[in-house]
């Protein structure tokens, strides 16, 4: 008999937002009856859903019709993570309030995010590996064996959400990419075109974006990279067609649209840490004892509903990522 042993975090299944009602638009507009975000998460709610002066053919919700994986979705939901102890947020808010800095730096980034060209596009693992490839991203998510997992979502701006992404194990990838002796760090790196993403005409940010982990890190089973969400291609806002998730550390983390795996020995420096390590650190996991210098990471707040709740550690996935930081002392404080 197969026993299932359920995570810290999960609540019963049924107490998960139903796909029908995430899906109602009914509900997208109720919810944003809800008051104004805080100044320090860069607007409201209803401001960053869909406004009239905003038409386009492409609405958040929809999925992308140029691409050929479409026919892949949707995927099976992982047992191990199939609630997140919160309801899905609705498709179309989580659609229609994101962060891309490659295409500006306002919330409401989805319609400029759809210049983003999916095809060509392909992906590098080099570094210290031993199968160094540069792989059509096509190929590479026929490869791997895909699987959809709910996450909690939380940005250090102190917004959250609850999103159910579609894709595979970081730990997957870097197996195939065969890490030497030696190696201790993964470092990512999304694409860097200034002629079709404007946000990188920006010269006081310092492109390409930049991440990394540790391989610790990546070989945990949280560490995720989507390629769908929703039951659906992951839409350019999101950041198609490859996209770190990281559900125990604040949303930055989890670089979009990446480009290039490399295997290093060097501990990367990444983009929000080039640009100012007083308030980006390296490690960057959910912290309510740890204040960001502008504001307070103690509670934060639902993006759907405008409910505040009590931020966790670990985004509450301590259970399976706390023993990564056991005698982690090197003064960033796991965040700073």
């Amino acid at each position: 008999m197969r026993i299932i042993r359920r995570r810290s975090w999960n609540l019963p299944e049924r107490d998960v937002t139903p796909e029908a009602v995430w899906r109602d638009r009914r509900s997208v507009l109720k919810a944003m009856g809800f008051g104004a975000m805080g100044a320090a998460m860069g607007g409201g709610v209803a401001g960053a859903l869909l406004a009239p002066g905003h038409a386009h053919a492409y609405q958040p919700g929809d999925a992308p019709t140029d691409n050929p994986w479409t026919g892949l979705y949707p995927v099976d939901r992982n047992p191990a993570y199939a609630d997140a102890g919160r309801p899905l947020t609705p498709e179309k808010i989580a659609s229609s309030y994101n962060n891309f800095y490659e295409f500006g730096t306002h919330k409401r980034i989805w319609p400029d995010a759809q210049k983003l060209t999916l095809q060509p596009w392909t992906v590098t693992i080099d570094g210290m590996v031993d199968n160094p490839q540069t792989l059509d991203a096509d190929a590479l998510i026929r490869k791997m064996a895909l699987e959809e997992r709910i996450y909690r979502f939380r940005c250090v701006e102190a917004w959250a959400m609850v999103v159910p992404w579609s894709g595979f194990p970081l730990s997957a990838l870097v197996k195939m990419a065969g890490p030497k002796a030696g190696a201790k760090y993964l470092r990512m790196e999304t694409f860097e075109d200034s002629g079709m993403a404007h946000g990188q005409r920006s010269i006081w940010l310092p492109w390409p974006y930049v991440e990394g982990l540790t391989l610790d890190e990546a070989a945990n089973d949280l560490a995720f990279i989507a390629t769908g969400i929703y039951g659906k291609p992951l839409p350019r806002q999101h950041g198609a067609p490859l996209r770190l998730v990281t559900p125990w550390k604040y949303g930055f983390k989890s670089i979009k649209s990446i480009v290039r795996f490399t295997v290093t020995d060097e501990r990367p420096t990444s983009f929000w840490e080039q640009l100012e390590s007083r308030e980006y650190g390296f490690w960057a996991n959910v912290n309510p004892e740890v204040a960001h210098p502008r504001w307070s990471q103690a509670t934060e707040k639902m993006i759907d509903t405008g409910e505040d709740v009590p931020t966790l550690k670990w985004n509450g996935y301590g259970e399976q990522v706390a023993s990564l930081y056991t005698g982690v002392n090197d003064g960033d404080r796991l965040f700073r």
